[in-house]
């Protein structure tokens, strides 16, 4: 049975609770970072990226690397490709967790999880950002249903103009399910100064 003192026992339940933390995250419930040194030494922590902690026996799963990738970028939002994924729609699997950001940001230097950088500007940037608490993690931010296919027709040279195609069909076809309604999409669509573009296909899904 491997013995942890208090302080060790609050930085465990830490992370079943929200996830990968840094030790400063943990600071205030009085952990030090030695403690953390030696949970990672004793195998009950692994490290999820440079300063970044998580619980060893915890499944990864695509939300976890979510929640390290907000964690390390403060700023970033999940988009696009990671966005689909986020609310099951289509079928990406992206290897890096894409992310947005504003536009006079930094390039952020996070060697984990791997990212995809998007630079949005400001108007763009604050447009339907959601905050999603995940059980027995974190907290994810993430753009809607909604801004996230919008997205996908603004940067439809990047993403593929198919994958976004097939996420709005997916939507529209389920939109009971997704909880969007046409006219949703449509006016963040001209919010988003993509209104021209994406009308097109729209008009034929529900033709």
């Amino acid at each position: 049975m491997i013995r942890i003192c208090d302080n060790q026992q609050q930085a465990l339940d830490y992370a079943r609770e929200h996830g990968p933390f840094r030790p400063r995250d943990v600071a205030g419930l009085g952990v030090h970072p030695e403690d953390i040194r030696r949970l990672y030494r004793k195998g009950l922590l692994t490290r999820a990226g440079r300063g970044l902690y998580g619980l060893a026996d915890a499944e990864p799963t695509a939300n976890q690397t979510f929640i390290a990738a907000c964690k390390r970028v403060p700023q970033g939002v999940v988009c696009l490709l990671s966005a689909l994924r986020f609310h099951e729609i289509g079928t990406q699997l992206p290897h890096k967790v894409w992310l947005a950001i504003p536009s006079k940001a930094a390039k952020p230097r996070v060697e984990y999880p791997p990212l995809e950088i998007t630079y949005l500007t400001d108007g763009m940037y604050r447009e339907g950002i959601e905050e999603h608490r995940i059980e027995g993690g974190g907290v994810i931010r993430v753009y809607s249903i909604a801004k996230t296919l919008v997205d996908c027709f603004r940067f439809r040279n990047k993403v593929g103009v198919d994958v976004a195609v097939e996420a709005l069909r997916e939507v529209v076809a389920h939109r009971k399910k997704y909880g969007v309604t046409i006219g949703q999409i449509a006016d963040v669509a001209r919010r988003c100064r993509v209104a021209e573009v994406i009308r097109p296909y729209l008009e034929a899904l529900i033709a």
